[in-house]
């Protein structure tokens, strides 16, 4: 996949992420889109995910990227350490990633043996009012928990 020595990506979100998963969070399985990104001294093995969670009254709509690694997740901190807090998902190293010039945006990146995988999602109203931030990662937290036991 890339030529650096790093560990070889074990987990393809397009493959590994049952669809069950996806549609108890709110994503259509059937809307898989393939991204992977070899940069030859590291790789990223990425899937991308429409979904619609319904809430009575209110249409929200979500975009979701996950990605699949062969860096550290202290690279990751490194490189995004102004947006970045330090967390974990069901006691695994994790980075909550929020960049308030991204708006509508949440990110979590999890540490794997390999790596890392980054889940990023973008929230898209249905209307043209601010989204207020604390709902940027509403419900990542949990889809997050729900396949961190898969990721090794």
């Amino acid at each position: 996949m890339d030529d650096s020595g790093r560990p070889q990506i074990t987990f393809d979100p397009c493959l590994d992420i049952p669809d069950e998963v996806l549609v108890d969070a709110g994503y259509d399985p059937r809307s898989k889109e393939i991204a992977d990104y070899p940069m030859g001294t590291y790789s990223f093995v990425g899937c991308r995910f429409k979904g619609t969670l319904h809430i009575p009254g209110v249409l929200r709509r979500y975009g979701l990227n996950v990605l699949s690694g062969n860096v550290t997740l202290e690279e990751e901190l490194a490189k995004d350490r102004h947006i970045a807090t330090e967390t974990t998902v069901n006691g695994r190293r994790a980075l909550l990633e929020v960049d308030s010039n991204n708006q509508n945006s949440c990110g979590i990146a999890v540490e794997t043996e390999f790596g890392i995988v980054i889940f990023s999602r973008t929230y898209y109203p249905d209307h043209t009012r601010g989204v207020p931030t604390d709902l940027w990662c509403s419900g990542l937290e949990e889809l997050v928990s729900s396949v961190e036991p898969l990721l090794d």
